[in-house]
């Protein structure tokens, strides 16, 4: 318990430092895509990693707190910080009651579900022009207001969403180490012998699947509140695929795999900007070989790589 918080502690140093090493402007704004990543790899995480369910339409939860949330402080003049949470109740409740029947599903047939959920969402944003605006978007959504402190700049927007991130992580780990987390892995590895230990497998599934949606709204809201424009480009079926990449390559099951996973595949893209038609390569070939040789994801691949380095180095000084 000590060894999480110290880790969670030098984690928090790390992300309310950072700011301080950048001069502000373009990165500024990629590092909130970041935190905003990193809380839907976590949603994720907690679905695909920890109870074993996939899905392949969390983009479109996602897209369901942003459009929400903006509709209702742009349309309704509703205030933001009234806005997110009616949105989270919202969505967690629709994939409640969507979850239910969907989650009688396995394996690719649970896919496919989900990933139609995702498709019919992403038509409702497209083609609802009187509320979303349809293709065009839904333009002049407000800043978040907090004590008087209008979050309209790259570094405000930065503490903000990594405020919430931060909490949305120590939740994440505490329910991972909870009798809850044990119940969700136990799931996981077989529904049967978690269902005789006296786990009620259906519920758990659809209660994290709600949850996982309502985290997924958040993180819709604040992107909605930070941008102050949405289009439905941002939440098709290529995001939610993104999503997944981020929860593999991070690594399954580890709340902080999520932030590398989410790290990684948001900063990559703008590194190889300047590598012109070369950069899909490149990028393609990063992620098959890290699938090859980290199959447990960066948070596994890394310390497995030093204990093997260790050793070669303590073999060859017996020898």
């Amino acid at each position: 318990m000590k060894r999480d918080l110290l880790l969670f502690a030098c984690f928090l140093l790390f992300i309310m430092s950072a700011p301080q090493f950048f001069a502000g402007g373009y990165l500024m704004n990629v590092l909130v895509f970041v935190g905003i990543n990193t809380m839907l790899a976590i949603a994720l995480n907690l679905l695909l990693g920890y109870a074993g369910q996939i899905s392949l339409g969390h983009a479109g939860f996602f897209g369901m707190g942003a459009y929400l949330s903006g509709i209702m402080t742009t349309t309704y003049s509703l205030n933001p910080w009234i806005a997110m949470p009616v949105a989270a109740v919202v969505v967690g409740c629709l994939a409640g009651l969507i979850g239910l029947p969907i989650l009688k599903l396995k394996g690719h047939y649970l896919a496919m579900a989900t990933l139609g959920l995702g498709i019919i969402l992403f038509i409702v944003f497209n083609e609802t022009v009187d509320l979303t605006g349809g293709p065009s978007g839904l333009s002049g959504i407000p800043n978040i207001e907090f004590a008087g402190i209008v979050f309209d700049s790259d570094v405000k927007n930065y503490y903000l969403i990594w405020g919430v991130t931060l909490v949305v992580m120590l939740f994440s780990l505490n329910l991972a180490s909870s009798r809850i987390g044990r119940a969700l892995r136990a799931v996981h590895d077989s529904e049967v012998a978690a269902q005789v230990l006296g786990v009620n497998a259906r519920i758990l599934k659809v209660q994290i699947f709600a949850l996982s949606a309502v985290i997924s709204s958040l993180a819709g809201s604040l992107y909605a509140h930070t941008m102050t424009f949405i289009s439905p480009a941002s939440f098709g079926f290529n995001f939610s695929i993104e999503l997944l990449t981020m929860v593999v390559i991070g690594g399954l099951g580890s709340i902080y795999g999520s932030f590398l996973g989410a790290a990684l595949l948001t900063l990559l893209p703008e590194f190889l900007r300047g590598a012109n038609d070369y950069d899909i390569i490149i990028y393609g070939a990063l992620l098959m070989v890290m699938v090859m040789y980290m199959p447990g994801g960066l948070v596994r691949g890394f310390p497995d790589l030093f204990r093997k380095i260790f050793k070669k180095k303590a073999e060859s000084g017996h020898a």
